[in-house]
Formats: structure tokens, sequence, C-alpha cells
């Protein structure tokens, strides 16, 4: 009989001790206030406008580009950023545009250039490109038909 008792007691400590924590965990999580979801900023910045990358030596590799916005409580209205011109890209077309080239045509024989078109691939850093664009070149060495007569006369001698 005592040890029913005991058992009871140690029932009832270890019940009060689990009442008293989940008292203790609720009310500190009631005491937390809640943090209010940060307003988004209404800024009357404007959005950056970057210039072409300027590359640091030569014409392309590493260089930097300068951004400006406008707005009468903007705490940033220039800034620089580091960017990178491919030196494989064809610079004619600007330095920041990528294109993608059909085959060369058939040569004009009236102005011996070939011409091919090329479709915009990608812009680096929103660069103003344009949507097709057009090379030429020279057509290169014309095989003119060589003058079967001299040819005959070389054999025949």
């Amino acid at each position: 009989m005592q040890q029913q008792q005991q058992h009871r007691r140690m029932f009832t400590a270890a019940l009060l001790a689990l009442v008293f924590i989940l008292a203790a965990v609720s009310t500190t999580e009631a005491g937390k206030k809640e943090k209010p979801e940060k307003k988004a900023k209404k800024s009357d910045c404007g959005e950056w406008q970057w210039s072409v990358c300027v590359p640091t030596n030569g014409d392309c590799g590493l260089g930097t580009r300068e951004g400006t916005r406008t707005g009468a409580e903007c705490k940033q209205t220039t800034k620089t950023q580091k960017c990178k011109i491919p030196c494989n890209w064809k610079k004619q077309f600007g330095a920041e545009c990528k294109y993608q080239f059909q085959a060369w045509g058939e040569c004009d024989l009236n102005t011996a250039l070939k011409t091919r078109t090329g479709n915009l691939k990608r812009a680096l850093h929103n660069a103003d490109c344009q949507k097709t664009v057009t090379i030429s070149k020279p057509c290169g060495k014309l095989t003119k038909p060589k003058p079967q007569g001299k040819f005959h006369l070389l054999k025949a001698a």
C-alpha cells in the first residue's frame, strides 16, 4: 500500500512537472511579440542605367561599367561594376552582343562579296543589341577558267 502511494506521488509530481513545462513554453511563446513584416520601402529611385563595358586593356577582357539612377531620396545614384567583354565576339555589333550566324552565302560576282546574317543569341548586361545583323567579306580568290589553248600548245610541242 505504501508502495502504491509512492507511485502516485511520483506520477503526480511528473504530471505537475509536465504541466509546469508546458505552461512555461506557452508563456514564452505568448510573450514574444510577432514582428511585423518589413514594409517594402516605396522608393522614388529610378532603374539603374548602365554604360557599355570599357575594357581595362585593349578591346576585350576585364573592364568596368558605370551605373546611374535618379531619385531625390536615393542613397546611391552612381556605382561602378566589373564586367568582361569576351574576346571572341564580333566587336563591330557591340562588344556585349552575341550572334548566331548562318553559313556564308554565294559570292556576288558584281560586288565580289559574300554575306551572312546573324540572329541575336545573347546580350550581356541588358545591352541594347540589334535583333539581326548582316556582315560581308571579300569572296577570296575567284577561280577563273584557264585558257585551254596554251596548255594544248605545250603538250603538242
